[in-house]
């Protein structure tokens, strides 16, 4: 079978002789964060920023939750990750190499679909400004392809939990600008220029892959293929697409299905929640300053302690007991929205729901990621990844394409009690999964 592997000799080398402090800033990891700033601006800007747009635009919210179908992008990426692994672009492969030249294609795609999303007004031009929020989903996911496969490569395993981690708070402060800043910038002035200045902020990823290295990398004897045109199609598709799924298959068995469905019911809850978070605040009477400082910058350093705390509570408990602890606070922090609902813009209570909420996202953020990491083959790696990402997001971005309807027949107390509702399957599933975690575990050995 075709692999790209990493040249660990070289990486484990030279991560031993950078000492102290310096170990953590090395550029490998700067990068990291710079290119995780990359990857999470986009997302906000189709999703709950998005929304906020649309519902000052008097667009239905029946209309506004189906664009939460965009984030199908993301759970379909597997489909492309093998011609992403594997397909050269035009002379921009021949000099960036394999992993930035899909990283620069996709950011600069960004910023011009970005930019050209703020120039269409959805009240005179839904089907357009619908299209270009498509190919904005499209390239985001196809960043993330490549990013999380340059991650992968770029550095030897011991220190992946570091790249990670820069990559996270990257993730985690340009989704808060995409949001937060998002909505600042259009109460002073408008969303168009809201959306222009994001493009712009594009560049900083555009630099980053340009001032990076390309991961060394050594491509194995296999994938020189030879035969008909034919013959060789069949043999990509055979190592490249199938390959990845069949290791999967073969090494969980029986587990599969159970492991496939506390993935796509992990975070069902917050998909579902998410997309009206913003129209909700807007609605009960919160402006978008205070929605911009408590739910974004406030909140940004809450979920800086949830990742923190998630962290350490994998290195003292263990994954298994931390899933189910994941699983129980993203589900039960929806009935602190029941209480908001309830109470009105009370700034007070908007403090405090965002402390639960945003700690529990934080928290269960890093708690995923290393779950999904401890499934993956390294052999395939880059495409299993992006496998599991698609199956955590496929179901969640369905159901909450629903929302604007339930939340209209419910009303918001209802629709938040419908949301922690959502979440009691992934709870009974993670205690499954938690009892059987080592022999799961083993069969992955």
């Amino acid at each position: 079978m075709e692999f790209i592997t990493l040249n660990i000799k070289e990486e484990a080398t030279g991560n031993l002789s950078v000492k102290g402090w310096r170990y953590y800033f090395q550029n490998k990891i700067i990068s990291l964060f710079f290119l995780g700033f990359s990857a999470g601006l986009p997302f906000p800007l189709v999703y709950s920023t998005l929304s906020a747009w649309l519902e000052e635009a008097n667009i239905e919210r029946s209309t506004i939750s189906t664009f939460a179908w965009l984030g199908f992008a993301y759970s379909f990426k597997f489909l492309w990750s093998p011609l992403v692994d594997s397909l050269p672009i035009p002379l921009l492969t021949r000099w960036l190499g394999r992993r930035r030249s899909w990283l620069l294609a996709s950011q600069i795609g960004l910023g011009i679909s970005i930019f050209v999303l703020s120039t269409i007004d959805p009240i005179y031009a839904i089907g357009a400004f619908t299209m270009a929020a498509i190919l904005v989903a499209l390239l985001s996911a196809t960043q993330d392809i490549a990013l999380d496969a340059y991650r992968i490569e770029i550095a030897a395993i011991d220190m992946q939990g570091l790249l990670a981690a820069a990559y996270q708070y990257g993730y985690r402060i340009a989704f808060a600008f995409g949001t937060a800043g998002a909505l600042l910038i259009a109460e002073f002035g408008s969303w168009a220029t809201s959306y222009k200045v994001m493009a712009i902020c594009m560049t900083i990823g555009i630099v980053t892959t340009l001032l990076s290295k390309e991961p060394e990398t050594v491509v194995s004897v296999l994938s020189r293929r030879k035969g008909t045109k034919l013959q060789r199609l069949n043999q990509w598709t055979s190592e490249a697409v199938i390959g990845p799924f069949k290791d999967f298959m073969k090494r969980y068995g029986a587990w599969t299905f159970t492991l496939f469905a506390f993935i796509a019911l992990f975070r069902i809850s917050d998909y579902v929640m998410g997309i009206l978070a913003n129209p909700f605040y807007l609605d009960i009477g919160f402006s978008k300053t205070e929605i911009a400082s408590v739910t974004k910058i406030y909140g940004l350093g809450i979920i800086m302690l949830g990742v923190a705390a998630g962290a350490a509570a994998i290195l003292k408990f263990g994954v298994a007991r931390c899933i189910i602890i994941a699983t129980i606070l993203i589900a039960s922090t929806n009935l602190f929205f029941v209480g908001m609902a309830i109470s009105g813009a009370n700034l007070e209570m908007l403090v405090v729901t965002i402390t639960a909420d945003n700690f529990a996202n934080g928290f269960a953020g890093t708690v995923f990621i290393a779950y999904l990491s401890s499934l993956t083959n390294v052999s395939f790696s880059a495409t299993q990844y992006a496998l599991l990402t698609s199956v955590s997001t496929f179901l969640g971005k369905f159901t909450a394409g629903y929302s604007g309807n339930i939340q209209e027949a419910i009303g918001w107390a209802g629709f938040f009690l419908y949301a922690a509702a959502l979440g009691l399957p992934a709870i009974i599933l993670s205690i499954v999964i938690a009892r059987g975690y080592k022999k799961i575990n083993s069969s992955n050995e």
